[in-house]
Formats: structure tokens, C-alpha cells, sequence
């Protein structure tokens, strides 16, 4: 099936291809909305994110480990009534799998042999697991100061790790230098992978009856989980499967908080190490747009302290939820909002846990002892 990039910036539309990952100019690029599903479409014999498989563009052959369909669990947190999505169920333990899953596919279906990726940890254990399910040779490059088991996972899966000294955006800067001689499959920059990530929606439509939920609440790094829920119930949105958008309403450290800075017209703070690693971006590769789907929503953004962090791991854990720091970011938020009004009461909020609390043994063996 045809489908077309858009450059939201500049308006510049760009044939699809895979092996294309940014614009002529260097900005940014997103698959053009595709139409919208509806229940009849979804494909209830598959039991992954491919399901909605009519939602994606080109005729991919699934490179799959059985990624979505994640658990939505019921729970009180404090006086509000949530409903966590955990992600960490899927099979390398972080939402990052939706997007790997269908960027890998294309990538794969493009005759790419050997890509290179660069995260923080999570997106680069995915890329390594699904590259090696896609018999692709994969290296990537990862912060110096990146967790040893997300490395360990990494390097299991068979990945080249090259740990790079610096900040996340140091990292970032060195994979961008090295994609003139390789395929870059970037999980910040490949158009492919919001096509992933906006399954998230979806799949809360479906399992809400095949309603949207009220507000939905997440940790924000590079914004992916933020823009696949734009992309996603935009689409269902115009297809006439909701009656509204949910509002977006994202955390990040206090720390490292670019686009709650951005969303509230201010300088961000200087820049602190946070325990939240995944979500320590400073320049966010698609910062505008993920601020335009934040108020596209009606949504709102908030800068959590390191002590609510750390405090909102504990509390998740006390309740049977191993949630890494980067995920407990977005339940430490719960309270902000609530007591901002953003989450009401009788309305219907997701929040969504991104990642494993294995993922990070040794930030939560400093936190909980």
C-alpha cells in the first residue's frame, strides 16, 4: 500500500522508503496519517501488536517476538482511580519493542543487512533483539554511564556495543556522524518506528471496549510514546472510532525536563544526572511536535524531583509492580495532575509503566535497599 513522509516543519512531502530516516534538510519525518481503524478491522486471530496491521503502511512481513497486548491493571493511587498499562511485558521488557518491531520489519523487507542504533539502553536492547530475529547485524552505540544490564541484554542478543564517553546527546551526535556509511536505525529519528509506538493507542481503544480513555499518563524522553498516541488516536479520531483525543499528560525528572519547559514557555533548568536514564534527553530530536501534540490534546506536562522518583519506585513495588525509575516517573506525576484537575475523578486514566524494574537492579538497590 502507498504511503507517503511528511515534514511537519516545512510541509515537504517525501516518497516512502524505508532506508530514508530524515528529510533533505535534516528535519525530522512521520508517515502521513493512514485511515483510522475501525473494530471490525482489528485482526483478533493475531496475538500482537500486528493485529492492527491495517493501521501500518507497506506490505511489511512481521519481524515479531509477540510484542503488545500488554496488561492494563485497575489500582488506587492515593485518591485516584488509575489504570497501569505495563509494558514491560513485552519480550525485552520496555514499550521500546512496538517500535523496533515495525521499523525492523521495513528495514528487513528493504534488504538491510547490518544497521546501528544508539540509546540509552532500552531502544538498543530492543534493536538488538529484533535484528537478531531479522538475522541483521546490529551495533550500538550507548552512553558510557548506561546501566550493565541493559548493556548485558544488549550484547546477549548478539549487538555490538560501543559505549560512548559523554551525555545521551553525545551518543546521539556520534551515530548521526556514523550514518553516512550505514543504515541508521534510529528509534528518535525512523519514521517507521511512531508506526510502532502509535499501536499503544490502539490498543487501548481495544481494551476499553473500543473507547478512548479520558487522560492518558506517560514518562517523556524523546517523546515517542506521546507522538505514537497522537498518531494513533488522531487516526481513530478521524475515522470515527472516538469521539475525542485523551489528554496527554507527561512527565519527566525534574533534571532533564526539555518539553515540560518548552510546554510551559520557559528555559529549562540546568541539566542534572537523573535516575530516570531513559528519559535523559536534553535536545529531543522532535521536541516541536511533541509539543504540539501535548496541546493538541488539551494535555499537560510536569518536572518531577529525584525524591518523588525514588519515592513513587517504592510505592509502585509495594503494590507488585517492579517498575524501573524511568516508568515510576510517570506514576510520581499521578498526584501532580490530579491535584492540577488534569485527572478527574469518574474519568478513565491510563498510565502507562514503560519498563522492567530488572532493567535497573542497581539504581533500585540504592533506592529500596
Amino acid at each position: 500500500m502507498e504511503y507517503w513522509y511528511t515534514d511537519e516543519r516545512s510541509g515537504a512531502r517525501y516518497p516512502g522508503d524505508p532506508l530514508r530516516w530524515r528529510g533533505d534538510d535534516g528535519a525530522p519525518l512521520t508517515v502521513a496519517a493512514r485511515p483510522g481503524l475501525r473494530p471490525e478491522d482489528v485482526d483478533t486471530g493475531v496475538r500482537s501488536l500486528w493485529r492492527y496491521r491495517a493501521a501500518l503502511p507497506g506490505d511489511l512481513r512481521p519481524v515479531s517476538l509477540g510484542e503488545g497486548c500488554t496488561p492494563l491493571v485497575p489500582q488506587v493511587w492515593g485518591d485516584a482511580e488509575v489504570r497501569f498499562k505495563l509494558e514491560w511485558f513485552s519480550p525485552t521488557g520496555s514499550f521500546k519493542d512496538r517500535g523496533t518491531s515495525v521499523m525492523v520489519s521495513a528495514l528487513a523487507g528493504a534488504g538491510v543487512r547490518e544497521l546501528l542504533e544508539d540509546s540509552s539502553g532500552n531502544g538498543g536492547s530492543s534493536v538488538a533483539a529484533y535484528s537478531a530475529a531479522a538475522g541483521i547485524a546490529a551495533t550500538v552505540l550507548a552512553p558510557a554511564g548506561t546501566s550493565p544490564a541493559k548493556v548485558l541484554q544488549t550484547r546477549a542478543y548478539g549487538a555490538a556495543v560501543e559505549l560512548v564517553p559523554g551525555t545521551r546527546d553525545d551518543t546521539a551526535a556520534e551515530a548521526v556522524r556514523r550514518s553516512e556509511a550505514t543504515t541508521y536505525a534510529s528509534h528518535n529519528w525512523h519514521p517507521f518506528f511512531l508506526q510502532g509506538t502509535k499501536t499503544l493507542a490502539y490498543e487501548l481503544w481495544e481494551d476499553l471496549g473500543f473507547r478512548a480513555p479520558d487522560a492518558v499518563v506517560t514518562a517523556a524522553g524523546a517523546g515517542s510514546i506521546v507522538l505514537g498516541c497522537d498518531l494513533g488516536f488522531g487516526e481513530l479520531l478521524a475515522a470515527g472510532s472516538i469521539a475525542r483525543r485523551p489528554r496527554l499528560l507527561v512527565a519527566q525528572p525534574r533534571n532533564c525536563s526539555p518539553v515540560d519547559a518548552a510546554c510551559h514557555d520557559r528555559e529549562p533548568p540546568e541539566f542534572a544526572p537523573t535516575i530516570a536514564e531513559g528519559t535523559a534527553i536534553r535536545r529531543p530530536v522532535r521536541l516541536p511536535e511533541v509539543v504540539a501534540a501535548i496541546r493538541r490534546s488539551g494535555g499537560d506536562t510536569a518536572a518531577i524531583t529525584e525524591d518523588a522518583i525514588a519515592a513513587a519506585a517504592r510505592r509502585l513495588a509495594s503494590l507488585g509492580l517492579y517498575a524501573e525509575p524511568t516508568s515510576a516517573t510517570a506514576a510520581a506525576a499521578i498526584d501532580v495532575f490530579r491535584a492540577r484537575g488534569a485527572i478527574r475523578p469518574g474519568e478513565t486514566t491510563v498510565v502507562v509503566l514503560t519498563g522492567s524494574g530488572l532493567k535497573a537492579a542497581d539504581k533500585l538497590r540504592e533506592l529500596i535497599g
